[in-house]
């Protein structure tokens, strides 16, 4: 779809809530936006309903234009969920546009993905996994999806969870990513402790890995940070990698993250 703005709020911002919307800021004078307009028509055409193109002329609707802060064009705005979340100036070559589109537009399970986020947020983990499973199924390759549906698995399937997040490549993930591995190692030492060095460590680290299995959380990070304080690299550093993991996974601002980051840090320094 492709249409000149004639209403900014209803034609751009509300509408961003239904379908990701990309904004041409142009003008008749401009000649780039000439070179610019034909491009954008094209790509917005073969778009299916991924997003849809809106032309707004500067010179109709300055006072849109100085909200957005337009002081050159062509600038182009993709706005997602009534947010601007990015743009470019300019009249790019078409392969460029291309690349830019690919690397910002949403998936089209977004609305579905944060729906996930919510569930995880209140631990309904089994709701969340069969809402990301079907996503996985449309989206294999959307690493967020991935991050996530591990996330929900990883204390009943360990093993499937560090699967997969091994091919996680964006660096917005790649912290959770290896808070997933870390959890799933933990709990396989767990059926294979034969694997650990003896050490008089050995029985409080396995103590506190059988805590994080049971998700007892506080148990297991009181453990840990005694190992950091007598034993430090035990496991290779087992016990501040374990912290780091569960304090990632259950988020900064979590009780049990909020109650310990001061104690594992005063443990390490």
């Amino acid at each position: 779809m492709i249409y000149d703005v004639k209403d900014f709020a209803a034609e751009v911002v509300n509408k961003s809530f239904q379908v990701p919307v990309l904004v041409d800021f142009w003008a008749e004078w401009c000649a780039p936006c000439r070179l610019l307009g034909p491009i954008l028509e094209k790509l917005a055409s073969q778009s299916g309903d991924r997003w849809v193109l809106a032309k707004v002329n500067t010179e109709e609707l300055q006072d849109v234009a100085k909200v957005y802060r337009v002081s050159s064009i062509p600038n182009v705005k993709l706005f997602v969920d009534g947010n601007v979340v990015s743009e470019f100036l300019g009249a790019l070559p078409e392969y460029q546009i291309v690349q830019w589109l690919q690397k910002v537009l949403p998936g089209k399970h977004r609305q579905q993905i944060e729906k996930a986020k919510t569930l995880l947020s209140e631990n309904k983990l089994v709701d969340a996994e069969v809402l990301l499973q079907d996503i996985f199924k449309a989206e294999p390759d959307n690493q967020e999806v991935r991050i996530l549906l591990a996330k929900t698995i990883v204390f009943v399937e360990p093993h499937k969870a560090s699967e997969l997040v091994k091919d996680v490549s964006d660096s917005k993930y790649s912290e959770l990513a290896e808070t997933i591995h870390t959890i799933s190692r933990l709990l396989q030492i767990q059926a294979n402790s034969a694997t650990l060095p003896e050490s008089p460590t050995k029985g409080m680290y396995l103590s506190a890995v059988s805590d994080t299995a049971l998700q007892n959380f506080n148990g297991a990070i009181e453990k840990f940070i005694r190992i950091i304080r007598n034993d430090r690299y035990y496991d290779d550093d087992g016990a501040r990698k374990a912290c780091i993991a569960i304090f990632k996974y259950l988020g900064e601002e979590h009780e049990t993250t909020l109650k310990y980051r001061r104690d594992f840090s005063s443990a390490l320094y």
